[in-house]
């Protein structure tokens, strides 16, 4: 029984992870926000762009997203054809495991503090708000953080199961 949920939780990580590091990479928005030079002259409409490679907490997002894909794809593989293996191998994987739990959480971490100056600005910086301006742009963003979390919650379930085995 033990066997078949982790098939399934590495399954699912891979899944959720992919679909999170998809999501981030063809997250973009246009937008044209009126511009105003000065008082006497009209608003003038000007382009601005959101992608998610303008900030390096997305940057690190993605990339840690699809590192622990293809752990968990590797993994799954790995684990699939050496089930009869020492126990020194699955320990093996457990620390993998933990580790990658470790990069998803700090991959979150900073995609979520950058999403909330994102969402609240900081007025003591002179940070405005900008997902008043690029909703879609910032709802993708939680999108994906939630799939990472959910790949995240997956891969603890991993650990989980394997110290209830020792």
């Amino acid at each position: 029984m033990s066997a078949i949920c982790e098939s399934i939780s590495r399954v699912l990580a891979v899944l959720r992870t992919l679909g999170a590091a998809i999501i981030i990479g063809v997250n973009k928005q246009t937008k044209f926000l009126p511009l105003q030079f000065s008082p006497a002259f009209p608003p003038v409409d000007v382009a601005a762009k959101a992608k998610w490679h303008y900030l390096s907490a997305l940057v690190y997002l993605l990339v840690a997203n699809i590192a622990a894909s293809a752990y968990a794809a590797i993994s799954t593989l790995v684990v699939l054809a050496t089930r009869s293996a020492a126990i020194g191998f699955g320990q093996t994987i457990i620390v993998f495991d933990v580790s990658i739990v470790g990069l998803l959480f700090s991959a979150k971490g900073a995609a979520l503090a950058v999403g909330i100056i994102g969402y609240k600005g900081n007025s003591h910086l002179q940070w405005n708000k900008v997902c008043i301006f690029f909703d879609s742009f910032c709802d993708r963003i939680a999108i994906s953080i939630v799939l990472s979390l959910a790949a995240s919650f997956a891969l603890i379930g991993l650990v989980a199961l394997a110290v209830l085995s020792l």
